[in-house]
């Protein structure tokens, strides 16, 4: 049956920022699909409750608590999940953010910082996974990294957070080719979704509706819809489909949130 093919049955998957929000909807999402999960977040108690979600689904859950923009600690996720489920087969790189500035209030060192939590970090997981991606008797698997509207449109006041996730769909669109046959790598780029990092939008009528008005759907994401897509790309439903970024995003084709920034 075609539903068949959207199940991940048995398969281990790591989410990164797996805590809340998107990485979490995820989580959840791949569990009741069949998955066995590595949690990986900063805080361990909202991991202690996504893997108590996870495991009355039936599923395991391994939980890592820690700094994922610590290379070593994101390195060190790939062997931990092997060791602990048996197998990876999905990775999914819910990583990154930066607080919107204007362009001259953008350091070096600002830039730099995004880019290595948006894009470095999550190539430390890949290229340490990789390997046992490709043991066994069915070697392979799929990457899903989370990118953003920001990444591949204009909008003033984004200039690290977009660009850096520019650099995530570009990374997107190399490593599918480094890694096929066997390893398939996708993208999701999310438009606004309710989780904490909108909790100012979501708490001010007047900001919330601005932003419903400027997304072409009306309104802003659930996480759940973020997952389903995921959930997509990791599955068979979308084996014949890599390098690409499937735009979640409600039909945005610019920024649906000004940040009032002044001409120069």
């Amino acid at each position: 049956m075609i539903l068949d093919r959207f199940t991940v049955a048995d398969r281990v998957a790591i989410v990164t920022g797996s805590g809340r929000g998107i990485g979490a909807a995820t989580a959840v999402a791949l569990a009741e699909a069949g998955a066995d999960i590595l949690l990986a977040a900063r805080t361990e108690e909202q991991l202690a409750e996504v893997a108590r979600a996870i495991e009355a689904t039936g599923r395991r859950a391994v939980v890592v608590a820690g700094d994922l923009s610590d290379l070593d600690l994101m390195g060190s996720l790939a062997r931990t999940a092997r060791d602990a489920l048996g197998r990876i087969d999905i990775i999914v790189n819910n990583l990154g953010g930066a607080m919107p500035r204007p362009l001259l209030d953008t350091s070096p060192r600002a830039l730099e910082a995004a880019f290595h939590f948006n894009v470095a970090a999550g190539h430390a997981l890949v290229r340490a996974a990789v390997p046992l991606m490709l043991e066994g008797e069915a070697p392979g698997g799929a990457i899903v990294n989370v990118s953003s509207v920001v990444g591949h449109v204009g909008g003033r006041g984004y200039l690290a957070y977009g660009t850096a996730k520019g650099a995530v769909e570009q990374y997107t669109r190399l490593a599918a080719q480094d890694l096929a046959p066997r390893i398939r790598v996708n993208a999701v780029a999310v438009g606004s979704s309710a989780t904490s990092a909108l909790d100012i939008v979501m708490s001010s009528d007047a900001l919330r509706t601005a932003m419903e008005q400027a997304t072409p759907l009306r309104r802003i994401a659930d996480p759940d819809e973020i997952a389903a897509a995921i959930l997509f790309l990791v599955s068979d439903a979308s084996s014949f489909i890599t390098g690409s970024i499937l735009e979640v995003d409600g039909g945005l084709q610019s920024t649906n949130l000004e940040m009032g920034l002044p001409d120069l």
